[in-house]
């Protein structure tokens, strides 16, 4: 043979040598192999998740053959989905099955059946109310934020089985609900009937001497648009300051805050997220409200409420009044796993444009002011009562040019 022939029979060697390599990693680490014994051939990766796993396997052939009732194979699988979530000890982040997922994507998008209300856990594992949503069942019924419900139609709850409980106590309009309420140290118990909750989001109102009054209850899908267009009506008519009432708002969409934000701040930082999957900056592009600003807040202002306090407090462009906000400084984010069912999960703490998380602690206002003993917040501006508005609005009307 040839030099010629040898050079390209070595080179057509160490090309079948390269391909029969590539052949078999890929089939060691991609595909499954079925064998005549019976045997299967699986790649690295699976090999390592049925390590992993094979427990829950034999868990679930267990309970299947052998528990003293006949098991469904789909609840064994959705109760260890459930299981996963609730081993971190995060009441925020959950599985949910197909009604849970609908339920919830309803409340951000439209309206849905119950007493409307938003709760939350707090340090020790209590279901508390946020606060009752306005002109709902649950607002009318007298609760008010920072009850801690400890039983609903008469089955205890807790952080533990928060979304079961927020579940319980929505249905279809017309049907009644059992909620027992503790309250400084004392429990009542409360039968409430369901409604369908809309959400109206923002209220304004021009105020004496051009003071525009926006009140936001919480951040749904429309909250931004129906501010904008708020803001837009009361500088059409002239206003010289604002007022911003965030109290009993327990947040919502973070993209409808960062908006908001954008419409309010001179440019710069509006809240920063901090993750393993998820680290983003939220700016403003400015030029800000540029008029004098308060906002009011107190123990019912949480999560999105407070990103949005906590920007104006930090940049100084505004100042709060009112009591401490409920200090949510968690951002959940969702899978729509595209079967109606869904995972609610926190990806991210925010920090305010100073660095501050106020997970657990919430915001101090700049003026702490407490409102009257057995005072019940308007569903209009109170100039003669509410003492926390009566403080923005001097502080507004003094800064006033």
């Amino acid at each position: 043979m040839s030099k010629k022939g040898f050079y390209i029979f070595y080179i057509l060697l160490a090309v079948l040598l390269i391909i029969t390599n590539i052949t078999t990693f890929i089939i060691a680490n991609t595909v499954s192999v079925a064998l005549p014994n019976g045997k299967v051939i699986v790649s690295r990766e699976e090999y390592q998740l049925l390590k992993e796993y094979h427990k829950l396997f034999d868990i679930e052939k267990i309970l299947k053959n052998r528990y003293v009732d006949e098991v469904q194979g789909s609840v064994l699988v959705e109760g260890a989905m459930k299981g996963m979530t609730n081993s971190l000890g995060d009441p925020y982040t959950v599985y949910m099955n197909k009604k849970e997922f609908s339920d919830f994507m309803t409340q951000t998008t439209g309206s849905y059946g119950g007493i409307g209300i938003v709760v939350a856990v707090d340090k020790d594992d209590h279901i508390v109310v946020v606060s009752p949503i306005k002109n709902t069942p649950g607002e009318r019924a007298g609760i008010k934020s920072g009850d801690i419900i400890v039983e609903v139609n008469g089955k205890k709850v807790s952080g533990k089985n928060l979304e079961e409980a927020v579940s319980m106590m929505r249905g279809p309009q017309g049907t009644q609900v059992t909620i027992t309420i503790m309250r400084d140290g004392k429990t009542f118990t409360k039968t409430i009937i369901r409604e369908i909750i809309k959400l109206e989001t923002v209220y304004d109102e021009m105020l004496p001497d051009k003071i525009g009054y926006i009140k936001i209850t919480m951040f749904d899908q429309s909250t931004y648009k129906d501010f904008k267009a708020a803001l837009d009506r009361l500088k059409s008519q002239g206003i010289k300051g604002l007022i911003i009432d965030l109290r009993d708002n327990p947040g919502g969409l973070l993209e409808e805050c960062v908006n908001i934000g954008n419409l309010l701040l001179p440019k710069g930082v509006i809240v920063t997220t901090k993750g393993r999957a998820d680290n983003q900056e939220y700016y403003s592009k400015g030029p800000g409200l540029g008029l004098p600003l308060a906002v009011l807040v107190n123990k019912g202002s949480a999560s999105a409420s407070e990103i949005l306090a906590g920007a104006i407090k930090d940049r100084k462009v505004g100042v709060l009044v009112g009591t401490t906000t409920f200090g949510k400084g968690l951002v959940q984010s969702i899978a729509d796993f595209g079967d109606g069912t869904g995972l609610k999960y926190t990806i991210a703490r925010y920090y305010t444009p100073d660095g501050t998380n106020i997970q657990g602690k919430g915001i101090d206002p700049n003026y702490v002011v407490e409102l009257p003993k057995d005072y019940t917040l308007k569903d209009t501006p109170d100039l003669k009562e509410d003492t926390q508005l009566i403080k923005a609005y001097e502080i507004v009307k003094s800064e006033i040019k």
